[in-house]
């Protein structure tokens, strides 16, 4: 009887987690109140990067944040140099007289490099951003106006991808960053979102405190501290950055650090499984229900081989094989061959929930082993395409 039953139970909550709670999200009607922005609004800001050997982004990084549609005279920048060897320090340097400061640390992480900011931070507002990404010139107007509403802790802008490349996996990250963002917005709408976008949010500065050395998600600790202190946390998709579509070989790490830090989070705040998440219905199917949902498909895999052979069990294995099979041969097809439209999707789907399943290694390895910089390759092409998306915005 335990088969039948895991496997019925197990099926259920997949299907919660992946259709039913999207459709009762949708269909939510049970809104806070509207975010009161100011675009007058302009509190001092700080921004801070932590960059280790960034010699190929930061100079164009310090350009975009001094070139923003912001009084030059209350923004400042901070750059963490998190132990590079390589033209970073020198670069940064070159903009001293520019309300840019370099801070130099031995080589930690992001974490601890973050850390080593706070103490120079003066601005009312932190910005946290990464140093490849480009900021559209109102980004940072938007989000500051959100601080004129003093029950918003912090706010993230909306990242927008740039692909050459809109097939396979490249369009399967468009479809789950839309149903991310719209989730977000939802979410802002009844009060507040989980956790930001790390290369674009801003934090009321009050509210900033040191956080673990080994943090894999520091957009998602950060944030959460702000949300049970009883502030709100919201998305501002008038606040935009635009990123490569596309990392080739490090999108399964980033995957399953990602998803590795939202382990550390769960752990790290308990208070999210209890009632003190005021949020804590949209967060079990949304947030939790992402890194369980690969142990209910084993789950329900074991429990469908346990059932007695017959017409049930071996039509439910012959789905779990065929959509295997599908994902299988997705890197053997052409891209512009018309079965990719299934099998891209259902590799993307297996690739995320493999990075799900070894992301409970953050439990049992040092949390560094699954921080690994993405290292891309970059030509002026490139540049020129993230400059030209933002210039349409």
């Amino acid at each position: 009887m335990i088969a039948p039953f895991l496997l019925t139970a197990s099926v259920l909550l997949v299907m919660y987690v992946l259709v039913g709670y999207p459709l009762l999200l949708r269909g939510w009607r049970n809104f806070g109140p509207s975010v009161r922005k100011d675009p007058n609004f302009t509190p001092t800001v700080t921004a801070v990067l932590a960059v280790y050997n960034g010699e190929a982004f930061v100079g164009r990084k310090i350009e975009n944040l001094l070139s923003l549609d912001y009084p030059a005279d209350l923004l400042n920048i901070i750059i963490v140099s998190d132990g590079s060897d390589d033209a970073t320090d020198s670069i940064v340097q070159s903009y001293g007289d520019r309300r840019v400061r370099l801070v130099r640390v031995p080589h930690g992480g992001k974490p601890a490099a973050l850390n080593a900011a706070l103490p120079y931070a003066t601005g009312e507002i932190l910005l946290f951003a990464d140093v490849r990404q480009t900021f559209d010139a109102q980004a940072l107007r938007h989000l500051a106006s959100n601080f004129a509403d003093p029950s918003i802790g912090c706010v993230t802008g909306e990242l927008r991808f740039v692909h050459t490349d809109r097939v396979g996996e490249a369009a399967d990250i468009d479809v789950y960053w839309r149903y991310e963002i719209w989730a977000r917005q939802r979410h802002s709408l009844i009060d507040s979102i989980f956790n930001t976008t790390g290369c674009i949010y801003a934090l009321r500065r009050s509210l900033a405190e040191p956080v673990p050395p080994d943090t894999l998600a520091d957009d998602a600790i950060i944030p959460l501290r702000a949300f049970f202190r009883g502030y709100r946390v919201v998305i501002d998709s008038e606040a935009l950055a635009y990123d490569y579509g596309l990392v080739k070989g490090g999108e399964f790490r980033r995957k399953m650090r990602t998803l590795g830090g939202g382990w550390q989070a769960f752990v790290r705040i308990p208070q999210l499984f209890t009632s003190a998440n005021r949020m804590r219905m949209h967060f079990l199917p949304h947030k939790f229900g992402r890194v369980a949902l690969p142990w209910l498909l084993l789950i329900g895999i074991g429990a469908t081989l346990a059932l007695p052979d017959g017409a049930i069990r071996s039509g439910l294995l012959l789905i779990a094989f065929a959509f295997l099979a599908l994902a299988g041969i997705d890197v053997l097809l052409p891209k512009s061959f018309p079965l990719r439209r299934i099998t891209s999707p259902a590799r993307s789907f297996v690739v995320l929930n493999a990075a799900s399943l070894l992301s409970v290694l953050v439990f049992f390895v040092p949390a560094k082993r699954l921080w690994k910089p993405t290292r891309i390759a970059v030509s002026s092409s490139d540049a020129l395409i993230v400059n030209h998306s933002q210039n349409k915005s």
